[in-house]
């Protein structure tokens, strides 16, 4: 207790002295340091970003308060070049012994070296230089603050500012705004010189974003501006821009109201030598043409190929269906001129990934007609080469084995049968060392684990019934059909399996995308089931520890350490649940060595899944730098219920009872699982993000299954869950983590975490992390496992830290360290800071961000 009370101590005195650090060291004389920006509107407070955003001079950063970038620029030297000079002059033989020893250029570059000025150089790119008030900008920034309520409507706004020193070399800058008045858009008068145009804008202004009665807001005639656009090129206006559209706004002696006149010129053509204005013409695609290079035949002649109006012309052989050119064109023949159509079309041919970019899609006036009203489109694509190989190799370490290298190798057909499908064949495969005892190979390269993949991308819904009219092609709708095999060898159980999937994709929108997993099949064969206790060691020492708080039991169980042996550890078991092991045996034990065995069978059993499953995702981000958007994803899934209605009519399932029927000789799983996650992003400014991520999600065992296979149940901690805890080492409920792998079909999580960069591209965080997993409606029973309702609650555990981010660009590096701040397994009454202490955290390492 005394040396954490010293620890405590000195750390506190620690961060005094640092705290203590004077901010203000590198600020001039009669300068000041900008402290803090107060801005005031109408006499209130305004702390949100877009105001902030207005200011020229922002305060320096900090960490939770703490300056660290200004600390570390204040602790570098000004001049570490000069310093080094005057220590070079400040004994004459100095200069000279070293001139000696190296030569005179060189002890000049020397004070230019990492040894002198590395250090300093560092602490100032790194650091931050002390924000100093300027007047100027002070100005400047009042003026934008002033302009940013002007484009609101308030014409009368007034801004001002004061600079009040809180100290010889601090200041904070207030900005206080006066808004006023708002003006409010009273008339809107519209003179559109095209009367084609002035028709267009009378179906559409229903659908106006500058409407009379609301707020004046320069935003508004913006996107009213761009509105009007867009529709007009989405509906035969070709060549139309925004700056067509002109605005006059009349606000004199209106009594706050803003009369406005939005005019739309004619169209400007130029030619070589003049410039003409003529009405817009609304057109149509007379053609359309999509001319394919074919790189093995450079020099034949072109061919033609008309297919349902599209006219396709390629040099040499056509090695495509015409069909798979023509569906992703979403601009026909006969339709009228829509810009959104060009970029369809540009998105589905970039997202059949057989084409190389860019794809060109162009339009020329048909000159064979006479009313100059028709286009022709012309859409131009350079196929890819027809197969690529991917070889990969890698180098690692984890738990089961202490040194491995693995590698993948694999083509991928493009194109393959013709129809601009995708066709991927990949090998896969892992030799690595373990030193496990319970592995008889005692080679070095002692385990084993390969396998083989298939996937076929077919970029149409591939099913005999046509979907167009549920899911159209401008929602990109693919098929992907995959099979794979895996086989291992000494690995845990060293299982065989077998995968195979038939999966639907499609965007509604941009912010939307749906899957359905017609078929999800999953075999898993246990080929070394016996291994179990090798593998699953705290389940063997459970029983071995029953085993031997007994006198009675037979002692050719045990081996000569008076451990139970291979064989033995069944027989006791055997002989436990037969009430036969000669001596009373508690009914606490009973229960337990049921349990264990009841799960040995759960995880030692083959498994059969042939699963359905529709997963529909809700975006709001704009892109990789948006950080204030939400996530939203929910997902159903559905496994044997088919199988339900065909095993009863297998010779095999004949008089055999629900909970017990197969196929091909293994018991296939039935179930229905339900997730939703959400995950949200606030931007706080000065690059801060707070970030929040909610997951819950039940699988439910009925009918053949009375409990949920392992490979689709849930587990908590790791890197990405409750961090304060290993993978697989938390929970169920308040049962102590058990197990070697814990694991049950319920889960409810919560995360939060505080991001701040600290300088450069490296980045802190704080983070809470708090859930669980239980067994519910399923056949575990134990209270201390199983979810018993909203008193379960308290076995929520709660897990906090703080982490290092250092982004790569293309990939984040990611370090946490993770502490038990509640733990349900302990004892009511002990569970709060218990494992607060680097002796019990958990160290993380990731790639990315957990949410």
């Amino acid at each position: 207790m005394k040396n954490i009370t010293t620890k405590i101590t000195l750390f506190i005195l620690l961060a005094v002295i640092v705290a203590s650090c004077n901010l203000t060291s590198r600020v001039p004389e009669g300068k000041h340091l900008l402290e803090k920006n107060v801005i005031t509107v109408n006499k209130e407070k305004k702390n949100d970003e877009e105001h902030y955003l207005q200011l020229f001079q922002q305060e320096n950063s900090n960490i939770l308060g703490f300056h660290l970038r200004l600390h570390m620029y204040n602790l570098a030297k000004p001049n570490p070049d000069s310093l080094y000079h005057l220590w070079l002059d400040r004994k004459p033989g100095r200069h000279k012994t070293l001139t000696f020893l190296l030569s005179e250029k060189q002890v000049n570059r020397l004070g230019h070296s990492f040894v002198v000025s590395g250090i300093s150089n560092f602490l100032k790119k790194t650091g931050e230089p002390p924000v100093i008030v300027d007047l100027a900008r002070v100005k400047k920034s009042k003026n934008r603050l002033y302009a940013y309520y002007y484009k609101q409507g308030y014409f009368r706004a007034k801004a001002s500012y004061t600079i009040d020193t809180v100290s010889s070399k601090k200041a904070i800058i207030k900005y206080e705004v006066v808004t006023g008045k708002p003006y409010i858009v009273d008339s809107i008068d519209v003179k559109i010189q095209t009367p084609a145009l002035d028709s267009l804008y009378r179906r559409s202004k229903a659908d106006a974003v500058l409407k009379n009665g609301r707020q004046y807001r320069e935003a508004d005639f913006a996107a009213e501006r761009e509105r009007i656009s867009n529709y007009f090129k989405n509906h035969g206006v070709w060549k139309f821009d925004p700056t067509y559209i002109r605005y006059s706004v009349d606000t004199v002696n209106t009594n706050y109201r803003a009369n406005v006149d939005m005019f739309i010129d004619n169209e400007n053509v130029r030619t070589e030598d003049s410039v003409y204005v003529r009405p817009f013409k609304i057109y149509k695609i007379s053609k359309v043409e999509i001319q394919v290079n074919n790189p093995y035949e450079p020099n034949a002649e072109v061919n033609t190929t008309v297919y349902n109006g599209f006219t396709i012309l390629t040099n040499g052989k056509l090695r495509y269906k015409p069909r798979a050119l023509t569906d992703p064109i979403f601009i026909t023949p006969g339709s009228t001129y829509s810009d959104i159509r060009r970029t369809r079309t540009s998105r589905y041919l970039s997202n059949l990934k057989i084409f190389a970019s860019p794809i060109l899609i162009n339009y020329e006036e048909d000159k064979a007609d006479s009313t100059g009203t028709s286009l022709i489109a012309k859409v131009r694509l350079n196929p890819k080469k027809n197969y690529r190989f991917n070889i990969a190799a890698d180098l690692n370490h984890n738990s089961i084995q202490d040194f491995g290298v693995q590698g993948t190798m694999g083509v991928t057909f493009l194109n393959v049968f013709r129809g601009a499908e995708t066709l991927t064949l990949s090998t896969r495969g892992n030799i690595g060392s373990s030193k496990d005892s319970s592995i008889k190979d005692k080679a070095f390269f002692n385990i084993l684990e390969y396998g083989a993949d298939a996937k076929l991308s077919i970029p149409r819904v591939w099913f005999p019934v046509n979907t167009e009219r549920i899911i159209p092609k401008e929602m990109l709708p693919s098929t992907l059909v995959s099979l794979g095999v895996g086989r291992q060898k000494n690995i845990g159980l060293d299982k065989e399996n077998l995968t195979g999937v038939l999966s639907y994709n499609w965007t509604p929108d941009r912010r939307r995308t749906a899957k359905f997993d017609l078929w999800n099949l999953q075999y898993i064969r246990n080929v070394n089931a016996g291994n179990y206790f090798n593998v699953y060691r705290s389940s063997y020492a459970r029983l071995n520890t029953i085993a031997n708080s007994y006198t009675g039991i037979n002692q050719e169980y045990f081996d000569e350490f008076h451990n139970l042996s291979g064989s033995g550890v069944y027989s006791f078991i055997n002989d436990v649940l037969a009430t036969n092991t000669g001596t009373s045996i508690t009914d606490a034990d009973f229960l337990e060595v049921r349990r264990l065995e009841e799960r040995r069978r759960r995880l030692t059993e083959n498994n059969l899944i042939w699963a359905s499953n529709f997963t529909y995702t809700l975006s709001t981000q704009e892109g990789i730098t948006d950080n204030n958007f939400y996530n939203f994803k929910v997902k159903g899934e559905s496994a044997g219920g088919l199988l339900s209605l065909v095993a009863p009519l297998i010779k095999e399932n004949k008089n055999v009872p629900v909970g017990q029927r197969t196929l091909f000789d293994v018991q296939y799983s039935q179930y229905l699982k339900g997730e939703v996650d959400f995950i949200k992003h606030w931007d706080l400014r000065h690059r801060r993000v707070l970030a929040m991520r909610a997951f819950f999600g039940l699988a439910v065992p009925y009918g053949n299954s009375n409990s949920i296979p392992f490979t689709r149940s849930y587990f908590a901690g790791g890197s990405n869950d409750n961090r304060a805890w290993q993978s697989y080492g938390l929970g169920p409920g308040r049962s102590g983590s058990i197990n070697d792998f814990n694991e049950a079909n319920m889960k409810i999580s919560f995360s939060t975490e505080l991001r701040y960069n600290i300088f450069g591209k490296l980045n802190g965080a704080v983070f809470g992390d708090l859930g669980n997993i239980w067994n519910i409606f399923d056949d575990e029973t134990d209270p201390a496992y199983t979810f018993n309702g909203i008193s379960s609650l308290r076995d929520l555990a709660l897990g906090t830290g703080t982490g290092f981010r250092y982004d790569f660009n293309f990939f984040v590096f990611r370090f946490d360290v993770g502490f038990k701040t509640y733990d349900p397994a302990r004892l009511t009454g002990d569970r709060w800071f218990k494992g607060y202490n680097f002796g019990s955290s958990v160290l993380n390492f990731g790639i990315n961000y957990p949410f």
